[in-house]
């Protein structure tokens, strides 16, 4: 099958689109073994979101209004549209050649610790937005949106959900591998050598490019959304009283399943970092300096929890192209080599828009693809809203799936 996988992530710079081919090598439908799928990128792309527009993604993840986040989802929705009919053009194919699309929105809000509700007991929830109908509509490719909240209904954390595929794709047989992806949030994946899917080990650790992002701007007064290749890390120090600080942050020392984003380290937290900065009187370069460390250091946390050694640290997400970060993550892990994803055979910015490309795959196929180690849920269940294409998409998936 020809499907296309929509990720925007919590740095808010746009929607990831992938179009990859992915066949099954399964012998029976239970096997999750490592190159239980066999995948071929096709195409990625990005559709960048304007700064008014991200603007507004930002605010609204903390305080938008319902008006508001009703626009909002039809608009992401429209550009996740848009996103998919780009990277089609670019593999010089057209919207028929494809058979699935798999979005995972745009994350405005994820609460995963239980709230207790008077009416309905202990809650747990997580909102994306970018309207799969309108997708669906706008593509007519049958379109599987919302992956995390099945998860969370089944008393997980709906987070992280790339491990799965981290599994199938990149697990090894000899080496036991540590997939770190770097985009807003930091999460990580233990991929022990030829481990089955339930012994990895996966969780966020903390902030990744969201902080570094938001000093960046701050530092250069607007004019960057971020720092390009590390330089402006690469030119300060690390202010030792502000990274113990940073690392006494109990998020650190919870052990995983965990999961994380914006309503733990985004605004109310950088205001409070930006608090002790003019206190500690340490420069906003310094600062940028000193949280790409916590960055690193945060990732390293893992290790306490890991049942083995790791063998190799593979770096994937927009992360790699900062060299101060994977600088620091090298110092961090030394000496156990720390490779971006292109070392190995991927491309680093478009995984994850592959992973919910593989993640619709897995449910239009019958297949459960949470991980519960990961994302502590109860039980192993199938994930995403699936929004048919058209009339007779149903009888067209089941002769696309048929052997």
């Amino acid at each position: 099958m020809k499907v296309i996988g929509l990720m925007s992530g919590t740095s808010s710079d746009g929607v990831d689109a992938a179009l990859v081919e992915i066949r099954s090598t399964r012998t029976s439908r239970r096997t999750r073994s490592l190159g239980a799928l066999h995948v071929r990128p096709l195409a990625f792309g990005v559709t960048p979101y304007s700064s008014s527009l991200r603007a507004r993604l930002l605010a609204a993840s903390s305080h938008g209004t319902v008006s508001e986040l009703c626009h909002l989802n039809a608009v992401l929705g429209e550009l996740s549209a848009a996103a998919a009919l780009r990277v089609v053009q670019k593999a010089g194919l057209t919207l028929s050649a494809v058979d699935l699309i798999g979005s995972h929105g745009h994350t405005i809000h994820h609460l995963p610790h239980p709230v207790f509700e008077p009416e309905v007991g202990w809650i747990r929830s997580t909102l994306q937005i970018g309207e799969p109908a309108v997708i669906a509509e706008r593509t007519g490719v049958t379109t599987v949106a919302d992956f995390r909240a099945r998860d969370v209904a089944a008393e997980g954390e709906g987070a992280p959900l790339a491990p799965y595929v981290h599994h199938l794709l990149l697990g090894h047989q000899q080496r036991s591998r540590l997939i770190v992806n770097v985009g807003g949030i930091c999460n990580v994946t233990y991929l022990p050598a030829g481990g089955n899917l339930p012994d990895l080990i996966a969780c966020d650790t903390g902030p990744g490019n969201m902080v570094l992002d938001a000093l960046a701007h701050r530092l250069t007064k607007g004019r960057q959304r971020m720092d390009r290749g590390g330089r402006m890390a690469a030119a300060g120090r690390v202010d030792t009283r502000m990274l113990a600080h940073l690392l006494a942050h109990p998020f650190l020392r919870r052990p995983p399943p965990k999961s994380t984003g914006r309503e733990e380290f985004g605004e109310a937290f950088l205001k409070r970092v930006l608090a002790l900065q003019r206190k500690l009187r340490c420069s906003l370069r310094d600062l940028l300096t000193t949280c790409c460390v916590f960055t690193a250091i945060s990732v390293g946390s893992i290790r306490r929890w890991l049942p083995g050694a790791i063998d190799e640290v593979v770096v994937a997400g927009g992360g790699t192209k900062n060299r101060a970060l994977m600088s620091a993550l090298a110092a961090v892990f030394q000496p156990v080599p720390v490779k971006s994803l292109e070392q190995v055979g991927w491309e680093s910015k478009a995984f994850e828009a592959i992973a919910f490309a593989c993640l619709a795959y897995e449910t239009v196929r019958d297949h459960c693809a949470n991980v519960p180690s990961a994302t502590g849920a109860k039980r192993p269940v199938l994930l995403g809203t699936i929004v048919p294409g058209g009339p007779g998409w149903y009888e067209r998936l089941k002769r696309r799936l048929s052997p």
